[in-house]
């Protein structure tokens, strides 16, 4: 980072002392971000539980914030609590940083939601950037000034840091400049006429590698001339920007080729990330072929309008806020905005249907990472349905196609969010809204909610006896079981799965259900003590599974399998079952899966005498669990498993030694922990 140094300082040092809320201010494209990322990392070893970047410029809706700020942290909640809530419970005895970026279009929920969560926590501290304070009692603000632009021509004007950064920037893009006939002057005074803004710096130092410094302090001349020069902020203008910023961009916009600046309005409608294929799906058209997009792209990066991400899944782009900002005024200038934001939810509804067909398969990771990396999209796309858009019936597509994410990859509370406002938004009858609703049953019963189970499935079951489909029936069967589990009625269960076909395979789009109903089977053999055929069950899951190379069930199979071992005594089976399946949801981020792959390690460790791994273990279990809701996933006899381990822990090796491994297993990190439950003792 070039310069700040006073600015650093002063946000550390209020940071470190009584400050609980800071927040950066100034104007677009001034640098308060790249500030709050240099403060934090100076900061993180100040926090031991952790700094957070919260990326808010994604959200288009208020209601969406506690869910972000979960995402953030390591905490994923399956109870029907409001998010918030959850949030205030679990930071109360915790002493985080919190970096709250771009908070100027959410700015009164990030003040409300601040307010609340200080309350609640002591010990947490925020720092916020935004283009206007959040009027917070106890807020101190830090407005961010543009770079030191040289006070004098003399020799020093080369160590301002507006010039340097303009100088580094510029050698980057024409390698050698430095060598070359480039005058001081040129560059002091190219630098003054960007009145030291960084945004405008980087993106005036792009254009280098086709006109001279002098060129380009020209163009700008004419461009402010055209412009006038009379106010250091445009007022009035929306967003309010600094007249060099806004004269930087509006000039790269105007040296960019029509299919550029076309492009560039466009991708204003993708919120975070985006890839080549969505961009060409969203954004082509006879105006645009697709064809050229990817071309296009790489001209916008050229000039650095949008950024590119390489990643193991493939390249990735995103443009700054303000840069999307400019689009979508443009955007909205040509009268496109609406039919963008259409092709933009369709796209996602598209893939995300894919999606769904293909999770139980051989690319359930590679979807993961696909759909995890898109999930500010997913959320921009269902805001607009539920919202603008007033398209119920897609958001019910979008959310009911998106119940592995939700469910399998912990974003549980969020799914349901959307679920029931869609489901509300949308009551009339469809296969979209039977899928809603199976979907959304399925989480509450993740999340003990077991009244909405009954309600949910009672009118599923309804739907697919209406249908008569043999695969809504066996999805029915998954919900119907998954409740009488929650109130200990196993046997009815297993009267009910007596004549549901859930090992056929009935295709459509009931394939991942038909799968949970499987192993919600096996797993009711456990509760009945027939752990003979709970192995059997598992094991017939587990080949089917790995036929597909699937992985996110075929877990579950290991774990059922694992308790099915355990209760034949056959320990050291139950212990590689186990294993197995703490790798699988470890993979996929499954807090639920994973919490309890290690509750069966701790057990196996407690009954053959390991009461100090078996302490440990718990320990770190017990850690999942806090981030998740329902201990347990609310079912009496995980609960009363996990009792009885802890006692047989503390008959092994005494009170004061149980709670210092326990205490050990509280404060490893999830991952060191998941690595210590796979070590085979």
């Amino acid at each position: 980072m070039v310069g700040r140094r006073t600015e650093l300082a002063e946000v550390v040092r209020l940071l470190r002392g009584p400050a609980r809320l800071v927040t950066l201010t100034g104007v677009g494209g001034v640098g308060k971000t790249r500030l709050a990322l240099e403060a934090a990392a100076r900061l993180r070893p100040a926090f031991w539980d952790g700094v957070w970047l919260v990326e808010l410029s994604p959200l288009s809706e208020g209601d969406a914030l506690p869910y972000a700020i979960a995402e953030a942290l390591p905490l994923v909640d399956q109870t029907t609590r409001p998010m918030l809530d959850v949030l205030a419970e679990y930071l109360a005895d915790r002493e985080p940083l919190l970096i709250l970026d771009t908070c100027e279009h959410l700015a009164d929920t990030c003040a409300l939601t601040v307010q609340a969560l200080m309350r609640a926590a002591p010990g947490l501290r925020f720092l916020a950037t935004s283009r206007h304070p959040l009027d917070v009692p106890g807020e101190e603000v830090c407005t961010v000034e543009p770079l030191a632009l040289p006070q004098t021509d003399d020799a020093a004007a080369a160590e301002a840091d507006a010039v340097v950064l303009l100088a580094e920037r510029a050698a980057q893009k024409v390698p050698g400049l430095a060598d070359n006939a480039v005058s001081q002057a040129d560059l002091v005074g190219l630098a003054r006429r960007l009145e030291g803004l960084p945004l405008a710096i980087e993106l005036a130092a792009a254009r280098l590698g086709e006109l001279s410094v002098r060129e380009l302090t020209e163009r700008l001349d004419d461009r402010f001339a055209v412009l006038g020069d009379t106010d250091k902020v445009v007022r009035g203008a929306q967003p309010p920007w600094h007249q060099a910023l806004r004269t930087a961009i509006g000039w790269s916009h105007q040296l960019c080729s029509p299919a550029e600046r076309l492009l560039w309005a466009r991708l204003s409608v993708f919120a975070g990330t985006f890839d080549a294929e969505a961009a060409r799906m969203v954004c082509a058209d006879r105006h645009l072929p697709a064809e050229r997009i990817t071309g296009l792209l790489a001209a916008l990066v050229d000039k650095s309008i949008v950024t590119w991400q390489p990643t193991v899944g493939g390249d990735l782009y995103r443009m700054l806020d303000t840069l999307r900002e400019f689009g979508a005024d443009w955007l909205r200038h040509l009268g496109e905005e609406e039919e963008l934001r259409c092709r933009h939810r369709i796209h996602y509804r598209e893939l995300a249907l894919r999606a769904d067909a293909d999770w139980i398969g051989p690319d359930q990771i590679s979807w993961y990472e696909r759909i995890t990396a898109e999930h500010a999209n997913y959320r921009a796309a269902l805001d607009f349905c539920l919202g603008d858009g007033e398209d119920g019936h897609t958001a019910l597509e979008l959310a009911g196609a998106l119940w592995f994410f939700w469910l399998a990859c912990g974003f549980q509370r969020e799914g349901r969010h959307y679920l029931d406002r869609a489901l509300q938004q949308c009551p009339a009858p469809s296969p979209a809204r039977s899928k809603a609703v199976w979907a959304c049953g399925a989480i509450a019963h993740v999340q003990a909610d077991s009244d909405a189970v009954a309600r949910l499935g009672k009118e599923f079951r309804a739907e697919a006896e209406a249908a008569a489909d043999p695969a809504m029936l066996v999805a029915a069967a998954h919900l119907d079981g998954g409740r009488l589990v929650l109130c200990v009625k196993p046997a009815q269960a297993a009267t009910m799965f007596d004549t549901t076909p859930y090992t056929r395979d009935h295709g459509g789009a009931y394939t991942g259900p038909r799968f949970l109903a499987w192993m919600v089977r096996a797993f009711i053999h456990t509760s009945l003590g027939e752990f003979t055929e709970a192995a059997e069950v598992a094991a017939a899951l587990r080949a089917e599974c790995a036929k597909r190379a699937e992985r996110w069930i075929r877990a579950y199979a290991d774990y059922v399998q694992g308790l099915a071992e355990r209760g034949l005594g056959r320990m050291d089976q139950a212990a590689a079952h186990a294993r197995t399946a703490l790798k699988g949801k470890a993979l996929l981020h499954d807090s639920i899966g994973s919490a309890t792959a290690i509750d069966v390690l701790a057990s196996l460790d407690a009954v053959t005498g390991r009461g100090e791994r078996a302490a440990r273990l718990l320990g770190i279990g017990q850690q999942i669990w806090d981030t998740t809701g329902p201990p347990q996933v609310g079912v009496p006899e995980l609960l009363a498993a996990r009792q009885a381990c802890e006692r047989q822990a503390r008959d092994s090796i005494g009170d004061d030694a149980y709670e210092a491994a326990f205490r050990k297993g509280m404060e490893d990190s999830i991952d060191d922990g998941i690595t210590y439950a796979l070590h085979q003792t």
